[in-house]
């Protein structure tokens, strides 16, 4: 019977979706075969033991599109894709949860209550909802999940979890120079052991290349054409990964960004400046997202001063971190706050905008 993966593969080549990339072919045949044990069933039924895939290799070759459509084919009821993000944040609100909740909360949440260690009742949940743990982007930059992942993988594969997941970095780059790495290699001995590892680096960044025949500053927002390519540029590089909300934790308080995919992210000016937001959120915003795409960016008077102000805290925030920007604006960034308290102040952020629209800045890593 023919790989499901190879199928669909082909038929968005065939379309034009897809463009051939021998690059991605090593993955796409590890994929399939990752595919075909998840279909087979062990003795009297039961759940065999499988060997995972990490892929790896430079941003925009293709892993999360590679990931998506192996998601979609597995022949796994019970899975879950997620960008590795949000799961390692799951899982820390679940060890809180744990540890602070009474007899009757942790029940109800984990179908037990004895015990103080957080790690086998986590595990048992997470294994209760999924067979296939599918992630994007693993990387690890908090000792917080480095002490964690080692012991709580050990626990998922002794359940028979099988994880699929992509990142830039090769298995034993993880945590690189971390505090406490010593306490992280059990992790990295884990994932060679349970998965296996394939490197995806064709030479060229499908990503960049969309940027490179894209403008990425649309203006005025009332022409309909410009809204649709916004739009469009936004469906053509997220592919065929659910949108959903992702969760910033800065000094002790939530900010939900409720557009995201995997590195991208999509949100209003209204949502980023208009609220009280500071340095810290941009800051946490720049370093989770590669590209933040903003919408409806008014045209800008005085007596919104304190909204302009936050605008440019979020620009120098992006610049600094090096974040691509769309952006879907009412006014060019010349013509955005041009005259008022600050103005000359905001000459600065027009020259970084400017730059940000440049094909060397969208090209950079």
């Amino acid at each position: 019977m023919p790989s499901g993966l190879r199928k669909a593969y082909a038929e968005r080549l065939k379309s034009g979706r897809l463009k051939d990339d021998p690059a991605q072919t090593q993955a796409l045949e590890r994929l399939s075969a990752l595919e075909t044990r998840l279909g087979r069933r062990g003795l009297f039924g039961g759940r065999p033991d499988v060997r995972g895939i990490y892929l790896w290799g430079p941003p925009g070759r293709g892993k999360s599109m590679l990931m998506d459509l192996f998601f979609a084919c597995a022949p796994e009821p019970k899975k879950t894709r997620a960008h590795f993000h949000a799961f390692m944040a799951r899982v820390h609100d679940l060890i809180r949860q744990w540890r602070e909740g009474d007899a009757g909360e942790r029940r109800r949440v984990f179908g037990r209550h004895r015990g103080d260690d957080p790690i086998g009742p986590v595990a048992d949940l997470i294994a209760s909802e999924a067979r296939l743990l599918c992630f994007d982007e693993l990387q690890v930059t908090d000792i917080a999940d480095a002490m964690i992942l080692g012991r709580l993988f050990e626990a998922l594969f002794a359940k028979k979890v099988v994880l699929a997941v992509t990142s830039n970095r090769e298995p034993g780059e993880l945590y690189k120079d971390g505090i406490n790495r010593q306490l992280f290699i059990p992790f990295i001995d884990l994932i060679r052991a349970r998965c296996e590892v394939v490197e995806v680096a064709g030479p060229r960044d499908w990503r960049v290349d969309r940027f490179g025949v894209s403008r990425v500053w649309y203006a005025p927002s009332d022409d309909m054409g410009r809204r649709i390519a916004f739009d469009h540029l936004w469906e053509d590089l997220r592919g065929e990964e659910p949108e959903e909300p992702t969760v910033l934790k800065v000094d002790g308080r939530r900010v939900v960004i409720d557009r995201t995919v995997g590195g991208m992210a999509r949100s209003s000016f209204e949502a980023l400046c208009a609220r009280p937001l500071g340095p810290h959120d941009y800051l946490a915003l720049a370093e989770r997202f590669h590209t933040l795409f903003l919408e409806d960016v008014p045209a800008l008077d005085e007596s919104r001063y304190g909204e302009a102000r936050r605008f440019v805290t979020l620009i120098d925030a992006l610049y600094e971190a090096k974040v691509r920007l769309v952006t879907l604006a009412e006014a060019m960034p010349e013509a955005l706050y041009p005259k008022g308290q600050g103005a000359f102040e905001f000459e600065r952020t027009v020259s970084r905008l400017n730059q940000m629209s440049r094909p060397d800045w969208l090209k950079s890593d």
